[in-house]
This record gives structure tokens, sequence and C-alpha cells, in this order.
């Protein structure tokens, strides 16, 4: 049996059975939260104040609609999870990225189940045979949800092996793989020069998925037997995000590595 996430199951309490079902004010205040204010803040994008059983959420109207949403889930997450605490969520805590630490990880977390819940995402994921752009956007679209935190979901599902890599100006940021990719395949700290991915960093669109030497991605010994399947999209904070789809079964395969010198 698979264990559902607090968030989904708030969902599921509330009768939520299709994406256009999650309204965000009417589960924050079932959850206690009976206000969202929003106003322009200094030095966070979101905060919470309870007191007893009752919480005011404050959201910065001056970020994007849906990161407003992801802002939301997240300070549910903190009010789910961390009840009596004042919190102010600074743009660096609400990345919708692996990379957030502690409590801010914990709500994020909280936030991706509850704006791209399993339950209804998953059916979804299914009906695509690979992992494109065009598939997140749809998907995107669906669930009223960011490209990142929408990206990183379906790649989580696992129903393909796939990965999402970011990279920033200083290189890899941070990455998440499907649960079937092996942990031998672990890419690279800097774009390839000749890969496609540095033609997105440069200006360039890329409009479908390109093949591309394994090697270009991983500093791993027998990488150039294979192939993968590149896409990548720039963010609105300049950060490179890349779909990685792995299509050769061999690559999914456990066995003992070892790192180019």
């Amino acid at each position: 049996m698979i264990r559902q996430s607090p968030a989904e199951g708030i969902l599921r309490s509330l009768g939520v059975t299709a994406p256009s079902d999650i309204d965000l004010e009417a589960i924050a205040f079932d959850m206690g939260v009976f206000r969202i204010k929003y106003r322009e803040l200094d030095g966070c994008e979101a905060r919470i104040v309870g007191m007893g059983k009752n919480a005011i959420i404050t959201v910065d109207p001056r970020s994007p609609p849906r990161r407003q949403r992801f802002s939301i889930a997240h300070e549910l997450g903190h009010w789910h999870h961390h009840h009596g605490k004042v919190l102010f969520c600074q743009s660096k805590d609400l990345r919708q990225c692996p990379g957030a630490l502690g409590s801010e990880q914990t709500a994020n977390r909280f936030a991706s189940n509850l704006l791209l819940p399993g339950y209804l995402l998953n059916p979804l994921a299914r009906t695509f045979p690979k992992l494109t752009i065009r598939a997140v956007k749809s998907v995107a679209e669906t669930f009223d949800a960011s490209m990142t935190a929408t990206a990183i979901r379906l790649v989580e599902t696992g129903h393909v092996p796939s990965m999402l890599v970011c990279h920033g100006p200083l290189g890899r940021r941070w990455f998440v793989r499907s649960p079937g990719v092996p942990e031998r395949w672990f890419p690279c700290d800097t774009l390839d020069p000749e890969g496609y991915a540095i033609e997105v960093k440069n200006g360039k669109d890329q409009n479908m998925p390109r093949k591309i030497g394994a090697d270009a991605w991983f500093d791993l010994r027998g990488a150039d037997d294979f192939e993968v399947e590149e896409e990548s999209f720039r963010t609105a904070n300049g950060e490179i995000l890349t779909i990685l789809n792995l299509i050769a079964d061999d690559m999914l395969e456990e066995r003992e590595h070892s790192y180019r010198r």
C-alpha cells in the first residue's frame, strides 16, 4: 500500500477529485488560516503568523501568480508541520527545488504534494511515453503550477526513467532522478560546451528533445557507450533546467562503476 502524504490526506478529506478542485483559499480556511493577504513585503516573499488554532498568510503580489500559489502552499506546509512558529520565507527558501534544507525542505515538499498530488498526477503522467517540455507545460497548465515544480514531480513519479538537472551561472545547482535510475548516473558540474543545453544558456530556444552522448552529462567510464535524450529550458530567474530521458535499458542496470580520469 502506497503511503499518502499529509497534503494528499488533506485534499482527499476535502473531496478533491480533480486539479481544478485545488482551491488554496478554501484549503487554507479549512486548516485554520482564516485570511490570505496580498501586500508588498520587505526581505521575504511570504510569511505566516498564527495564534492558537488560527493564522494569517501574507504573500507578496509582485511575484508571478503560480509562484504566489507555491508560496501559499509552502506556508500551509509550515502551518501543518511547524505550528506555533513565526517564519519569514525568503526567495531562496521558495526555490521549488530539492536544494532547500530542514524546515524549508519540509514545507516545499508539502507544497509540491498539495499542488501536484500523486493520486491525480500519476494517471496523467502515465499518458506520456517520455518526459518533454511540452508534457511539463501541459501538466503545469492543468494543475496551475510552475514549470519547475511540475518537472520535479513528473521525474519523481518514475513512470519515465529520467533526470532533471539545474545549472546556474556557477554550474550545477541541483538535480533529481527517477527512483529507478541508478545512483552512478551523477551529472557533471558544468554544461558540456558542445551540448544542446549550452545553446539554451546562450539564448536559443529548444523545441524538441535531441539525442546526445551520455558522456556529455556523466563523467563515468563507459558513458560514451550510451545516448540520452536532452531538452532544456530557461527559468524566470535565469537558471537552465534540463530534462534527460535515459533511453537505453542498460543504463538502468545496477553495476560497479568508475569515473573517468
